[in-house]
């Protein structure tokens, strides 16, 4: 392994890539410390770790920056969700359809797009903030020139963080995006284990300190495993491919397969489900919203926190709201982005067929069987690895900012760029990571 690191070190590209993209990501944690002017942030600060449950991923993904409320505090999120909607209208909308499938000249026009609309929301995301911010009294500077200031200090964070994501894309390695999401939620790691340390092992004796700590080091290794099995698996669907003859050459008898892999849908099933459930308690923490009785209860069991405490069972209508929202939004991102229909016309206009399905109309419905069986193994692999760190949270009070939606992102990323670094070594007759 460190052969290979060191060999890797050798190849000029691969080096200048990884340096850049280092020297990115130095840039990117100095701009997390930067305070957005015109705020009280140690105030603010204070309010968002009180009402951590409403913000606890978008603290992770942006690094700790949201409730230090810097420079970066809205860091790629308006970028995800710009990709999301546009992903998703490309099917629904049919000239976006069409531009996506116009080469490299209509993904060119979509990022322009994307980026355009990454911007709205990042405009949009700042004036909500200011508002809430100059409701609770954290804003240092009243007035237009106040919200004008926060506001044009965030989106333009925003901005730059979009624009330093697309150039490690381009001269870096790995998916500029991805690795920033990487760098962030890496970032807290370390205070999270010691949160963990203070938590349930500092003053203990010595066979407790052992047992916690044995006990955390599992829970973390046995959700990483599971996180990987759930990135990496695929079923492989078997495709035949008749022979025929195109002038004097017989072409086609080969065999090939379809992968369709176990998540199908990412981490987008539980980021979906999981902005849907806080949407109340942003409304109530931004607006200084007083909620009592019912209400109380409502938004009680709509924060992650209170799932898994015995204290209140009533929350665990909330785990259950939670799951099902995972479950049809794995279905429904998985049927957006991909079409059986399509598949099996494709496979029959090339002469391909899969061994003991006829062509068309069966092969259609063999497909959407399959994928079926697939996306329900995923979504029950996805909602145990989400609800591991919230029942750990909920029965002993471990809060860490990193959870079963972060340790996804942060496998997943590691092993796109693990193998694209490893893409560029094979082309320059090196071992690769993955074989060492």
């Amino acid at each position: 392994m460190f052969k290979t690191v060191r060999d890797a070190f050798k190849v000029k590209e691969i080096r200048n890539g990884l340096l850049f993209t280092f020297f990115i990501l130095v840039v990117i944690r100095l701009g997390s410390l930067i305070p957005v002017p015109g705020l009280d942030t140690e105030a603010i600060s204070v309010f968002f770790n009180s009402k951590i449950d409403s913000n606890s991923f978008l603290n992770a993904i942006s690094g700790g920056s949201f409730s230090q409320m810097t420079l970066f505090a809205l860091g790629v999120t308006p970028y995800i969700t710009s990709s999301i909607i546009m992903q998703l209208l490309t099917i629904a909308i049919p000239f976006l359809e069409e531009m996506q499938k116009d080469g490299e000249d209509g993904r060119k026009k979509i990022n322009k797009i994307t980026r355009y609309v990454t911007i709205l929301l990042a405009v949009i995301e700042s004036i909500g903030l200011s508002v809430g911010f100059d409701r609770g009294g954290y804003m240092t500077i009243t007035g237009p020139l106040g919200y004008l200031l926060v506001i044009v200090t965030l989106t333009a964070g925003s901005t730059f963080v979009m624009w330093l994501g697309e150039k490690v894309s381009e001269y870096g390695v790995g998916n500029g995006i991805s690795i920033i999401l990487l760098i962030n939620i890496v970032s807290r790691i370390p205070s999270d284990f010691y949160n963990l340390y203070q938590m349930f092992m500092k003053g203990q004796d010595m066979v407790k300190m052992i047992i916690a700590g044995a006990i955390i080091v599992t829970v973390v290794v046995v959700t990483v495993v599971l996180v990987v099995l759930l990135q990496d698996s695929e079923r492989r669907i078997p495709v035949q491919y008749a022979q025929r003859v195109q002038g004097r050459r017989v072409v086609g008898g080969s065999s090939s397969h379809i992968p369709l892999k176990v998540n199908t849908a990412g981490v987008i099933p539980i980021i979906f489900a999981s902005s849907i459930l806080s949407v109340p308690s942003i409304i109530v923490n931004l607006f200084n919203v007083n909620v009592s009785g019912t209400w109380e209860k409502i938004m009680r069991g709509m924060n992650q926190n209170y799932w898994f405490n015995p204290s209140y069972p009533l929350a665990s209508i909330g785990l259950i709201v939670y799951i099902l929202l995972v479950i049809f939004f794995a279905y429904f991102y998985t049927s957006v982005t991909f079409n059986p229909m399509e598949v099996a016309n494709n496979m029959k206009r090339s002469g391909g067929f899969i061994p003991g399905i006829r062509p068309g109309k069966p092969t259609q419905d063999y497909l959407n069987k399959i994928l079926n069986y697939v996306v329900f193994i995923g979504v029950v692999g996805l909602i145990i690895v989400a609800v591991i760190p919230l029942f750990f949270n909920g029965v002993f009070g471990a809060q860490v900012s990193f959870g079963g939606t972060s340790l996804i992102i942060v496998v997943g990323v590691v092993i796109e760029t693990i193998k694209q670094i490893e893409s560029k070594m094979i082309v320059r007759n090196y071992s690769g990571f993955l074989n060492d």
